[in-house]
């Protein structure tokens, strides 16, 4: 029965059945399933699934947001039993639009499927000045800070904001990965940045190696 509801659970996130996901989550904990089986036995595998399907093509990026707006709708009842119960964080990733740029929708994927694979997340938004990210950086204390631009105008600051951690002193403090329709690898070693994400799953991918690096 419950392995049942957790494989229903699976197929309504990457099925974008967001109507559905609440109710079945919910089931699944009066099941006695805990919290954290129904993210590890349901979730996390259809956010996977999303997440090659994307990248296959097989999925778009209003798709995968339905499937993202389909997992949170699972995931807001789960976490208050995830806090209580033996999750661990795998990590803490902070992301931000670089000052200038206000397109979000590849960052708030990454934001869903880091927070799917069991990592803390601290979203700065859109438009975060270089000081901002050093002030949130000192205040959360993230592994890796992950800034996002989609214009090539904005792309400079991304490299204002490493060389602003260099002149604190806490470039070595943090890792840095990079996004973004116009960036590439090349860019990423240019400013100095610990990596590049070509799309979100990738990026979570980059995430994953780093911390275990």
């Amino acid at each position: 029965m419950s392995a049942e509801l957790l494989n229903e659970l699976r197929t309504a996130i990457v099925e974008m059945r967001f109507d559905d996901t609440e109710g079945l989550a919910r089931r699944a904990l009066e099941a006695g399933v805990k919290a954290v089986d129904v993210l590890n036995g349901a979730c996390l595998p259809a956010l996977d699934e999303v997440g090659v399907l994307f990248r296959e093509g097989d999925y778009f990026l209003p798709d995968v947001l339905m499937s993202v707006r389909a997992y949170n709708s699972a995931y807001r009842l789960l976490l208050p039993g995830l806090k209580e119960g033996a999750y661990e964080s795998r990590g803490r990733v902070m992301l931000g639009t670089v000052e200038g740029d206000i397109h979000e929708i590849g960052k708030n994927i990454l934001h869903a499927l880091l927070q799917g694979n069991g990592f803390d997340v601290v979203d700065l938004g859109v438009n975060v000045s270089p000081a901002v990210f050093l002030e949130k950086a000192k205040e959360h204390k993230p592994d890796i800070i992950g800034m996002s631009a989609l214009l090539t105008t904005t792309m400079p600051v991304m490299k204002e904001t490493i060389e602003l951690f260099e002149k604190e002193g806490l470039k070595d403090s943090f890792r840095f990965i990079v996004g973004g329709s116009p960036l590439n690898q090349r860019f990423s070693d240019e400013i100095g940045a610990d990596g590049y994400g070509e799309d979100a799953q990738s990026g979570v991918e980059l995430v994953r190696r780093l911390l275990a690096s």
